[in-house]
């Protein structure tokens, strides 16, 4: 394995799946776009990616909207707007809804049936979150989820949450700078964390008794941005979209990079990612400046 150190990633290019239709696009300014681009104005910006009854989720931030495109068909339509900035989606199967972490509402669940909207956590000891970004649901229906608000190095205020299956709500790590996407392992004993204005991902080693303990710097990027979503398969390899670089880099269980998936020919914007497919080997990548989703397939199966 000391050989990898050494070896040239092998270099994967994603294929165009869909864009977002021309009918949804509506260019403008938003709180998000004037808080977090500077101003930019943006027709979209899509993340989130849920894959559920051959319906592939996804959030538009700027205009607080949940679309869905069939795979079958590759039709969009959109499934709610509200007055939010929604970003990651996670499928809870014991509440049979989709739970939405969202940067200006908190934590949120959608019922897909009368595609209702209510809150689920905006608060913590009575402080009002700082704003979340994405967040995942463990085997045992125990949520994680990041709440990234505006830290980076110069505030490393945000942190990450878990809500039990007893609605205890604790603390796993604080003095975070820009807590985005996040992935537990296969066993599910360990936490990866994108720290975005750290350029890095975090492991965060989950203790029996619950505690997070001797978390360290798993790998680290560069460029203008930093990782953003994050997945994983059932080898264990570690799948970072990175937010500037058009890029999924893909790591082994050790660390070390086996893979670039390149997405750069849309957009550098490479936002978030997840699974699906007959066998579970298709990954979806979202890339948010030209409002794309692009796929690969991969040689084994995803861990959903």
């Amino acid at each position: 394995m000391l050989s990898s150190l050494w070896e040239q990633p092998e270099k994967v290019q994603a294929e165009i799946f869909s864009a977002l239709p021309d009918s949804f696009r509506q260019l403008g300014q938003s709180e998000h776009s004037r808080n977090q681009k500077r101003g930019r104005p943006l027709d979209s910006f899509l993340e989130g990616p849920l894959v559920r009854n051959g319906i592939l989720y996804l959030t538009d931030i700027p205009y607080g909207r949940i679309f869905a495109l069939d795979l079958s068909t590759r039709v969009w339509t959109l499934v709610v707007q509200y007055d939010g900035e929604p970003n990651g989606l996670a499928w809870h199967e014991g509440r049979q809804k989709i739970l939405i972490a969202d940067f200006k509402c908190g934590i949120l669940e959608l019922d897909l049936n009368d595609r209702k909207v209510t809150t689920l956590m905006d608060r913590f000891n009575g402080e009002r979150l700082k704003g979340p970004n994405d967040l995942v649901v463990a085997r045992d229906g125990t949520i994680i989820f990041t709440d990234q608000g505006m830290s980076g190095l110069q505030d490393p205020s945000g942190r990450v949450y878990r809500i039990g299956t007893d609605c205890r709500v604790d603390v796993l790590l604080r003095n975070c700078p820009s807590p985005n996407g996040l992935v537990l392992d296969v066993s599910q004993t360990s936490l990866f964390v994108a720290m975005t204005r750290d350029n890095s991902i975090w492991l965060a080693p989950l203790y029996p008794d619950g505690s997070v303990q001797r978390t360290g710097r798993f790998s680290s990027y560069f460029g203008v941005g930093g990782p953003d979503g994050m997945a994983t398969d059932i080898e264990g390899n570690i799948f970072v979209a990175h937010s500037t670089l058009g890029t999924v880099f893909v790591h082994r269980k050790d660390g070390t990079l086996r893979t670039r998936i390149l997405t750069g020919h849309l957009g550098q914007g490479t936002t978030n990612l997840t699974w699906g497919g007959d066998d579970g080997r298709l990954l979806y990548i979202v890339e948010s400046e030209s409002g794309s989703v692009l796929t690969v397939t991969w040689h084994c199966a995803g861990v959903c």
